[in-house]
């Protein structure tokens, strides 16, 4: 196993990594929209979290030589279902031509009070 880490993304708040590459793969911690140079979530709604997060997904990403094409999963969280129309407007945006499986999930309550959270599992190309 190989740890990824990324200036370009927030640091881990706990006891994990920003990524892990094993078996082919790439998984990524949760991301939330933690500002990585202040460490605190960035001002706004859940378009403003939702850009964040992909940010953030992305840095771990490319730290790990990889890009949208190369995600095979990921899975939403969403502190409220009635956002989903504005998560996935700016997720099918940011991806492009990119379009790998997907959950979404309601949750009571996310980490700093975030309204989105999304994970991802990537193929590498070793």
């Amino acid at each position: 196993m190989e740890q990824v880490n990324s200036s370009s993304a927030p640091a881990a708040i706990g006891p994990y990594s920003q990524g892990i590459v094993s078996g082919g793969f790439l998984f990524s911690a949760g991301q939330i929209a933690l500002d990585p140079a202040t460490g605190q979530i960035v001002d706004g709604g859940v378009t403003e979290q939702t850009q964040r997060v992909m940010k953030n997904l992305f840095a771990v990403l490319e730290s790990a030589g990889l890009g949208w094409n190369d995600v095979v999963k990921t899975t939403v969280y969403l502190h409220d279902m009635a956002d989903f129309p504005t998560v996935n407007e700016i997720y099918g945006r940011i991806l492009g031509e990119a379009r790998p499986a997907r959950s979404t999930v309601q949750v009571t309550a996310l980490p700093r009070g975030a309204l989105v959270e999304i994970d991802l599992i990537a193929a590498t190309r070793g």
